[in-house]
């Protein structure tokens, strides 16, 4: 490997270091103050809301990695600029090109072992985070997952426990059902078994039940059961996605196939986690092509404001395509591309002469 290869490799790494720790810094101080927000009516101790805040921090340094990638380059490129190293290499003919070329060579492979490495840890720490809040929650009590053998729904109504499972969704009907009534010490009360619940409602309309009460079993045409639940929170307490490591996000997407379920954030997550990499290489290179075209600018200050302005632009049209992708007003794949087509244009066109510099 070549002197200069090692420099930059080494320079990048460094930069990415920096702005990794006081990127830490600031997710963790704003996730400790949304913890002890949260915490104020409660007993909790000080060290369990520190420790829920610095576990719920790497998944929220994940996301934020295309703009912390963008101000690494920017300060790679500040270093170069600002020591005269730039103009050195130029005269030892080495081009701007290549300078950009080995930046998105790094990038693009530091993008995917933070795929594959960070990314699994930040989301078994999400799920560490999750559990150890969910009983602090409203919704402690409830529950709504989807495994290989369908849905499976805990709720608490008085003082009964009612434990759902449904083989499968056809929009606002549960088909195939199993339900078992405990009273408050685990003691079964009753077990009913339906083909069709309307959950459009908090009271479901159970269709046909077969009631089973200790060794006795009465048919209904209709009963009303009172529950927590109804279709739109059902699909508001499954399992977060960040929480789920890419073996999970795929495994689960196979269940909710299963339970003919959308797969809509499933496949967003998925397809989001796989262009992740060719995101990072974009940024580190619209962020090293802008610096290499405002190097004369003199205040580091500016070049930096630059930088985070057009963070906050690209962030918001990612952002917007991303929503318009998970409520389906636009296909996964166009939502997806399309912010890094438009990323990659800019790229290309800024590019023009870039040697000339």
């Amino acid at each position: 490997m070549s002197t200069y290869i090692k420099f930059f490799i080494t320079l990048f790494f460094k930069s990415l270091l920096y702005v990794l720790s006081v990127m830490i810094c600031l997710v963790f101080i704003l996730n400790l103050l949304g913890e002890l927000e949260f915490f104020r009516n409660t007993n909790a101790d000080i060290y369990f809301t520190l420790f829920l805040a610095f576990i719920n921090s790497p998944s929220m340094i994940f996301e934020m990695f295309p703009f912390i990638f963008l101000i690494t380059s920017q300060l790679f490129f500040i270093k170069l600029l600002n020591n005269n190293e730039l103009d050195t290499l130029k005269y030892s003919g080495l081009t701007n090109s290549k300078i950009l070329g080995i930046l998105t060579t790094v990038s693009f492979f530091s993008g995917i072992l933070i795929v594959l490495v960070f990314y699994n840890f930040s989301s078994n720490l999400k799920n560490i985070y999750l559990e150890l809040k969910s009983p602090f929650t409203n919704d402690g009590k409830y529950l709504a997952v989807v495994t290989k053998n369908g849905l499976w729904i805990r709720d608490k109504v008085g003082e009964n426990t009612i434990v759902i499972n449904s083989s499968k969704i056809d929009n606002n009907y549960l088909i195939d059902n199993f339900i078992t009534i405990f009273d408050d010490k685990y003691n079964v009360l009753k077990n009913i078994n339906s083909n069709k619940i309307d959950i459009t409602n908090y009271e479901w309309l159970v269709y046909d039940p077969k009631i089973y009460k200790k060794n006795n079993y009465e048919n209904k045409e209709f009963i009303i059961l009172n529950t927590n639940f109804n279709y739109k929170r059902i699909q508001s307490l499954f399992s977060n996605l960040t929480s789920l490591s890419v073996f999970e996000l795929y495994e689960l997407r196979e269940n909710y196939k299963k339970l003919n379920y959308s797969i809509t954030d499933l496949d967003l997550q998925l397809l989001k986690l796989v262009t992740n990499p060719f995101y990072l290489v974009l940024m580190s290179l619209f962020s090293g092509v802008l610096m290499i075209k405002i190097k004369k600018v003199s205040s580091t200050a500016m070049k930096i404001s630059f930088g985070l302005f057009f963070s906050v632009v690209i962030y918001y049209i990612n952002n917007f395509f991303f929503v318009l992708g998970s409520t389906e007003k636009l296909s996964i794949i166009f939502s997806i591309f399309t912010p890094l087509i438009m990323l990659t244009f800019i790229n290309i066109f800024m590019l023009n002469r870039i040697n000339e510099k």
